[in-house]
């Protein structure tokens, strides 16, 4: 990939940046990848100030009021952006699919329409926002991709990443049995039942491992989290990465 270039006519030439609280917290390469190359791109980013949770986590739990306060504030910080790119499709799917009923009307209504319109997940903004699909990568493969619940199911999503994977030079990929099977984590529901949790990561684990892939790829730090952490107390020397950390 070239060092510089323009962002192909009519695409969003500046984002601002939706770090989410999981990236922010546990995984802040994933946003600093994300800002290097969306830039070498052409595109701007920004990273608005304030932003906390998306608010998932109390929409999951039943707490819809609550959620809808975290929603107003949200949308008020990210209003004026001409786009939003978020490196999680659940918190994607929040902002593009919860965000717009939580505030139906209210006075933010039309802001949080506008907010959902305007936000990607990081890899459809890279295919179907920017037109990009050529990149290279210095991580040794084969490599395996993961769907992620939210990204896959609510925001009917498996063909960017496979798209950026499958054109990607310096490494190969190979299929993932079970790729669009949860990985057990679904946020709060690993805590309130870590035994079945575990359950369906274990399955999840085995197919990696079955897959003959040395990285799994995933778009949601929170899968990465759930997949990371089965990896480190199984001793595996396999290694979980956000897609943004593949590419270059």
């Amino acid at each position: 990939m070239n060092e510089t270039a323009v962002p192909r006519a009519g695409a969003p030439r500046q984002v601002a940046l939706m770090i989410t609280c999981l990236a922010d917290m546990f995984y802040p390469e994933v946003g600093e990848r994300i800002v290097r190359l969306l830039r070498r791109l052409g595109v701007a980013v920004t990273l608005p100030a304030g932003q906390t949770c998306c608010g998932l986590p109390l929409f999951n739990s039943g707490y819809h009021d609550e959620a809808a306060a975290v929603a107003r504030r949200t949308v008020q910080i990210f209003r004026d952006a001409e786009a939003v790119v978020v490196p999680s499709g659940s918190c994607a799917w929040m902002v593009k699919h919860e965000y717009p009923g939580l505030l139906r009307e209210t006075a933010e209504a039309i802001d949080a329409e506008r907010v959902a319109e305007r936000t990607w997940e990081f890899s459809q903004f890279l295919v179907r926002g920017l037109g990009r699909t050529a990149f290279e990568s210095d991580v040794e493969g084969p490599l395996a991709y993961h769907d992620s619940c939210h990204l896959l199911r609510g925001l009917h999503e498996g063909e960017s990443p496979r798209v950026l994977l499958r054109d990607l030079k310096g490494t190969s990929v190979v299929p993932l049995p079970g790729s669009d099977e949860c990985c057990g984590f679904g946020g709060s529901f690993s805590v309130r039942l870590p035994e079945v949790s575990t359950s369906i990561l274990e399955r999840k684990l085995a197919n990696l491992e079955a897959s003959g892939a040395r990285c799994l790829v995933a778009c949601d730090a929170g899968c990465l989290m759930q997949i990371r952490g089965g990896l480190l107390r199984r001793g595996s020397t396999l290694q979980a990465l956000h897609l943004a950390e593949v590419l270059k």
